[in-house]
């Protein structure tokens, strides 16, 4: 869970870990500046750092005045969201496997109906996991899916729904009131759908994917935060800043390309891992 970090300590692992070191490493970790000013206001005024008190500030990012308490509803109706290029398609396969694998059964809407492929796409995927899909046509009302799908959901009596939509650029409207829409046209078929609405971010863009979900938070209320990709790259850093500004539950990141390269998000076992990278 912790590999993207190791690139960046390795070489200073041996090093006396002082406020100076901490805040460059932290830095090349893409843990925006403000937040790592933060962290060093907070720790004792001696100028080395300590692995507990380090642990015990940064895990204040990971506690959540709010945090969702989600229904145990059948079916389990999810809308997941996200710029083109996140990540998302293959994050509802992965979600889908995860579901399948726990004993759920589950179905897939596709209700990306603006991108040519998105379709069949997904498609692709609900042949290999076995798994049913209802689609329609580009250029189909995309809520009209999400509504045969949940609706299809409760008359077999299938435990989860995946809801994909179109990657969407945050700055055009038509597409967010597109999905107002789905999640209006959800509850007409199911009055507590949907039940999470989740949004894909691209861990290699950093800092960047903040402005993403704020936009995103605005449209539609999220209840978490997928964040793929985190194999390879150094900016694993931007977990704190989406947990800081959105103060949502980071419920699972994406570690490879991988069925099961999906792992549900510990904020324990991440600083754990973060603290053994940075104290060797």
């Amino acid at each position: 869970m912790i590999g993207f970090f190791k690139s960046i300590f390795a070489a200073k692992k041996d090093a006396k870990i002082t406020k100076g070191l901490l805040e460059e490493l932290l830095l090349e970790a893409d843990v925006a500046y403000e937040i790592v000013e933060e962290i060093l206001y907070y720790l004792p005024p001696q100028d080395e750092v300590k692995r507990d008190d380090l642990k015990r500030v940064m895990s204040s990012y990971f506690i959540y005045e709010k945090e969702r308490v989600i229904a145990d509803d059948k079916p389990f109706v999810e809308l997941i969201l996200g710029v083109n290029g996140a990540g998302k398609t293959t994050t509802i396969a992965k979600l889908a496997n995860l579901y399948k694998n726990s004993g759920k059964s589950v179905i897939l809407g596709a209700c990306d109906t603006f991108r040519a492929g998105a379709i069949e796409q997904l498609r692709q995927w609900s042949l290999r996991l076995n798994v049913p899909i209802v689609a329609s046509q580009q250029g189909h009302d995309p809520s009209a899916v999400a509504f045969d799908t949940i609706s299809s959901a409760l008359a077999k009596n299938i435990d989860n729904v995946i809801l994909d939509t179109a990657g969407r650029l945050s700055n055009q409207t038509n597409l967010a009131n597109e999905l107002s829409k789905i999640v209006r046209i959800s509850q007409k078929a199911y009055e507590k759908a949907p039940h999470r609405k989740i949004l894909i971010l691209d861990g290699t863009q950093g800092n960047a994917g903040v402005a993403q979900a704020k936009a995103f938070n605005e449209i539609v209320s999220l209840d978490g935060v997928i964040i793929t990709k985190l194999d390879g790259t150094p900016k694993g850093g931007a977990l704190f800043g989406v947990a800081r500004e959105l103060e949502l539950p980071i419920l699972y990141i994406g570690v490879g390309e991988k069925m099961d390269d999906l792992v549900k998000f510990n904020p324990d076992e991440f600083l754990d891992g973060l603290m053994d990278s940075i104290f060797g």
